[in-house]
């Protein structure tokens, strides 16, 4: 991978943005997947680096949430054991997985995930003054579902994890993103440990884009808690498809 400074200043720029779409809604890894990929990291090692950037958003959005009364956390228990197991199995299979294989399979991902972020946004936005669900059968399988791909992909993740705790528990979507990265945030940390021991994280830019996520995400919590800004997801799909359409062609 190319460490110069204009290959620094993208990946900044990604992790900066991808920091401040996850903490709203999601879809922060459909940039910097992407940007990595294009500045030349295997799909592999781009999956693995990636995870660091998300540990360190998660701690910080999480952290953000707690401050602004908006974490509800005694439904973290629920919401957190069936998506740790889910994103461990997510995770090992993922490092088995050859990089010729990943590749196309990770933008596919990332392409429709976009897609469906674009064009379904009320999938995830309960009525307001809706009381939560208790976790339940179904519930519980969707939060071990989203673990599975967070662990595997990741990208797009946050939509996916918002689609169980706000389409099915009910949370509001202050709450339910708060919980969302309290579990990226553990997940994340069992699939970069997995990740490190198979040797698939590339240090330098990993280090790059968990600085600038935390910025970006500090930020989206600041934003998130005053807006709902509907026109972003269709900015993340054009930038989405015109990253993954580069990587895909170099």
């Amino acid at each position: 991978m190319s460490d110069g400074p204009q290959a620094l200043a993208i990946l900044a720029a990604a992790g900066v943005g991808a920091g401040f779409i996850n903490t709203m809604a999601g879809g922060g890894s459909l940039l910097t997947l992407p940007a990595l990929m294009l500045l030349g990291l295997p799909a592999d090692v781009a999956n693995g680096t990636n995870r660091l950037s998300i540990v360190t958003q998660s701690l910080s959005g999480v952290w953000a949430f707690h401050r602004q009364g908006r974490l509800p956390k005694e439904a973290l228990p629920q919401v957190l054991g069936p998506t740790v197991t889910g994103a461990a199995v997510g995770a090992l299979v993922a490092t088995q997985v050859p990089p010729t294989v990943l590749k196309p399979v990770l933008l596919g991902t990332m392409i429709a995930i976009a897609m469906v972020m674009a064009v379904a946004p009320k999938m995830v936005a309960p009525e307001p003054d809706v009381e939560p669900r208790p976790l339940g059968l179904k519930s519980g399988l969707g939060l071990f579902v989203a673990g599975v791909y967070g662990g595997f992909v990741q990208a797009g993740v946050g939509f996916v994890l918002l689609a169980v705790l706000g389409g099915m528990l009910r949370y509001d979507l202050l709450r339910a993103n708060a919980l969302k990265l309290a579990g990226t945030l553990i997940f994340g940390v069992v699939a970069l440990a997995i990740f490190i021991v198979a040797r698939q994280v590339a240090w330098a830019p990993a280090v790059v884009l968990a600085v600038a996520t935390v910025i970006g995400s500090q930020l989206g919590v600041r934003f998130a808690v005053k807006v709902a800004p509907k026109w972003l997801r269709r900015i993340v799909l054009v930038c989405v498809i015109a990253s993954c359409v580069a990587a895909l062609l170099r």
